[in-house]
Parts: structure tokens; sequence; C-alpha cells
């Protein structure tokens, strides 16, 4: 495996790589985030992270010409190069030297990257910073050491984690195989059924105070004053929980919340509310996003849509024995994101 040395320079101290953006990358990048379909609050980190996205991808083409950079079509956050796949995380300031890195990019097989690199965007002054990239192998490492802690969704590292010289990214893309960094990939169908296994939420676990810590107390997710819906139908006896949804670019890379109520109806059977509600400071959910049932085999049991100024949708509530296995999933457009669950 190719690596640096320890020494005694803290790269940390050095000049920063900057990268000037020019007046086409401002015009291109409201022209992006106009077509985003996201929720307001939203607006301007996307507007960030499409800075970012065209400034590094310049800064790439200047410096490895002989590699090919693309962007996902489908993401503003990921660029590939070559055969290495780049999350960016763009960020306004870092002045507490923390990281905020989503889960669902470490731990989804299919959203994980070979290299996850943090830029700064000074908007005012215009320009972008590279502050420093971590390896996928590298973060596995540091998560297997240290307890991390999820806070709205995201793991929360120390930018002094990351490797501040962005030549050794350069280097990596230049002389790696990206074998040598394995990245998780649900390609066979044992691999979807393994993940399947690890993945899936058994809800009669809650009543007995196991919850993941991925689904968080409803409070931590919801404008109480923009979501009073949920608060004011639910009986004592029942237990709430909810778990940030990220939709992608469909959503401006935005996210909404899927909250599930189980209600213990009997020593074997439980009753279950599933919603989807916005987050934050947004009231209403945009429209034609779709919440569906599905057996234990894939099929469609039920389906529910927004509308306009819709505040929340809910699945007809139904009833099961423990053990019994469903799926939720949430969908908008193109994108999709599916639940597994065992009463």
């Amino acid at each position: 495996m190719l690596g640096f040395p320890d020494n005694s320079i803290d790269f940390r101290l050095l000049q920063p790589e900057e990268i000037w953006l020019e007046a086409e990358d401002f015009a291109q990048a409201k022209q992006m985030c106009n077509q985003m379909n996201g929720a307001a609050h939203l607006q301007w980190q996307n507007y960030l992270q499409v800075l970012a996205l065209l400034a590094f991808e310049q800064w790439l083409n200047t410096h490895i010409p002989d590699k090919p950079v693309t962007r996902d079509n489908s993401a503003i956050n990921y660029l590939q190069i070559g055969d290495f796949k780049v999350y960016l995380i763009a960020t306004e300031h870092l002045l507490d030297e923390v990281v905020n890195l989503p889960q669902y990019v470490v731990d989804n097989p299919s959203e994980a990257a070979h290299f996850y690199v943090v830029l700064e965007v000074l908007e005012e002054a215009e320009e972008v910073i590279v502050r420093g990239f971590l390896r996928y192998d590298e973060l596995v490492n540091y998560c297997s050491r240290v307890n991390l802690q999820l806070r709205d969704g995201c793991y929360q590292l120390p930018l002094s984690l990351f490797d501040a010289e962005p030549n050794h990214l350069l280097y990596y893309c230049r002389f790696l195989e990206p074998t040598a960094i394995p990245i998780p990939v649900a390609s066979t169908e044992e691999n979807l059924r393994e993940s399947f296994q690890k993945t899936r939420t058994k809800l009669s676990q809650w009543l007995q105070g196991v919850v993941d810590e991925s689904w968080l107390a409803i409070d931590a997710l919801l404008n109480p004053q923009a979501n009073l819906a949920f608060s004011t139908r639910n009986i004592d006896q029942s237990l709430k929980r909810g778990k940030l949804i990220n939709l992608g670019l469909q959503l401006g890379n935005g996210t909404i919340a899927l909250l599930v109520t189980i209600t213990q109806e009997s020593e074997e059977k439980l009753a279950i509310i599933i919603q989807v509600h916005p987050t934050g400071m947004e009231r209403f959910l945009p429209p034609d996003i779709h919440l569906s049932l599905l057996s234990k085999a894939g099929k469609n049991l039920q389906t529910v849509t927004s509308r306009n100024e819709d505040n929340y949708i809910q699945l007809k509530p139904f009833k099961g024995e423990v053990g019994k296995r469903f799926s939720v999933e949430v969908s908008l457009g193109d994108a999709s994101v599916r639940e597994d669950f065992e009463l």
C-alpha cells in the first residue's frame, strides 16, 4: 500500500491550497441550483456545494489532466477521478475544527467513496480552500477505534483526521489502484441478503429499550411549531422514533423524516403508524413524494403521495404479530430509500 511517512511538519501550518472562483462559476452554480427541487432552507448549502464541485473539478483538471474527471449526474456531492469515487464535503467555515459527514455516505454501500474531501467555500472572497481528504479505509479504521456519535444524521469527525496535503490525493489517484482502498459493494444476491439482515430494524426491541442510534427522538428531528400534527394524535403508550431520509438531488440533497410509531396491542401483536414529515423549519413536504408499504416479498400493499401543502403523509395504520417482516419505501422521481423492518 502506498503511504506517506510521518514527519515533524504540520501541513496545516503551510499555505493552504486555494482555488479561485470565476464569474462563470457563480452563474453556473445559480443555474444548477435553480433546477433543483429542494427545500428553501437547503438552497444556500446546495449553492455552496455546487461552487465546491466546480472549483475542485477545475483544480483536478489542472493538476492531473491525464486522469478523466466526471460528475455524478444524480448528485452534486460526487466526482469520479478515473476509477476513484470522491465525495465532496462543502462547508462555509471550519471554526470548530469538526467535519460533519452524513451517515449514509459511510454506511450505505452504494454511497461510500474512496476519498472524502473537505472544501471550505468562501463565497464573498470568491475562493474555495482544500482543507483535507480522508481515505475510506482510514475512516473505517478510525470508526473501529472510536465510538462515533451521530448528530442530525451525521458523523462528527475531527479535521485533524484529514490529510491536509492535497498533493497526496493527486499521488494516490496517479499511482494507486482503486482495489487498494476497498469500498463496500452490494452487487450480488448474497451481499444484498447479508445487508438486509444487518440493516433490518426490529421494532419489538424498541419496547425493550433497544433502539439503533440512527432512529432519533421526534423532537430531535421536527420543529414542534411546524409539525403539530404528529404530536397531537399519538397516545402516551406509543413509542415514536424518526430517521432522516436523503433523496439526493431530487430533494436538493436535503432530508425529510420517516417517522414510526409502535404500540403494544397484546403480548404478540404490535400496531404500527408510518409517516413522512418535513424537517427543520419547513412546514410542507415537496409534492409527489411517495410513501409505500411493501410485503416481505416486495409486493406493494399501499402507497400515499404528497400533494401541494401537505404537512405530512401517512400510511393506513396496520397491525402484525411479532416476527412479521415488511419494508417501507420513500421515493421522489428516480430516487428512493427503502427501510426494512421486523416486528
